[in-house]
């Protein structure tokens, strides 16, 4: 079985649109695990109205760690709620290949569904990612992985502030667990933080964490302010 964890926090405008995303894909072997951090919105109703289990969430980094407590399956996709496109037989094709590599942990092509620069620029970090897959894992977004190396790498490191997607799937390469990036059709995610924060100014924070991260180690300082609820008003 595959387990589905979304963290969310006053997401009743995405939601539903990646729910239902799901919801059509061919395949059937899986559970929807929200873990939310304290919604004021319809988040909640729109969750259980699309049969998912609910659990008490906190930043990303918590909400996952929170879902895999539950988690059914022996696989667990960590996802976000404004991955609002997913392709056709995306869920089927995905665990397949990760099964024909005989991977422990997994990234795959993300793309937003913004303006043309956005694109250009995630189809170059998408190169990157898989150039660069066996020596400095990357995984922006979302990560699919075996349940039992979550457990044996102690989950997602909930300090840490911003990249913490990063530094799990280097801290799982490191324990010797095999770290693949999945060549699939991408998976649209909204581009709702480039329009409310700005382009330059969002780009930047994600490439001097991503400095940050290689060169000094973890992030555990809200240094590069990241803020969970995209929806909310600065």
């Amino acid at each position: 079985m595959l387990s589905i964890i979304i963290p969310t926090l006053n997401e009743e405008k995405y939601l539903p649109l990646v729910l239902g995303e799901i919801k059509k894909q061919n395949f059937s072997d899986y559970e929807l695990i929200v873990a939310d951090a304290g919604s004021k919105d319809k988040t909640l109703e729109i969750a259980k109205n699309f049969g998912c289990k609910i659990v008490k969430g906190g930043l990303p980094a918590k909400g996952r760690n929170e879902g895999a407590k539950i988690a059914k399956g022996e696989l667990l996709l960590f996802m976000d709620a404004d991955n609002v496109y997913l392709p056709e037989n995306f869920l089927g094709n995905l665990v397949q290949k990760f099964k024909k590599r005989n991977l422990g942990v997994a990234a795959f092509p993300i793309l937003p569904d913004g303006k043309k620069i956005d694109k250009f620029l995630y189809r170059i970090y998408n190169w990157l990612v898989k150039i660069t897959q066996n020596f400095l894992p990357h995984a922006t977004n979302s990560i699919l992985v075996k349940k039992e190396i979550h457990q044996k790498i102690s989950g997602f490191d909930e300090e840490i502030k911003i990249a913490e997607d990063h530094e799990y799937v280097r801290r799982a390469k490191k324990y010797g667990y095999k770290y693949g990036f999945i060549e699939i059709e991408p998976v649209l995610t909204s581009s709702r933080r480039f329009e409310k924060d700005g382009r330059l100014k969002t780009y930047l924070k994600y490439i001097l964490a991503g400095f940050h991260l290689f060169i000094f180690g973890k992030i555990k300082t809200d240094l590069y302010h990241y803020q969970f609820d995209k929806n909310k008003k600065i």
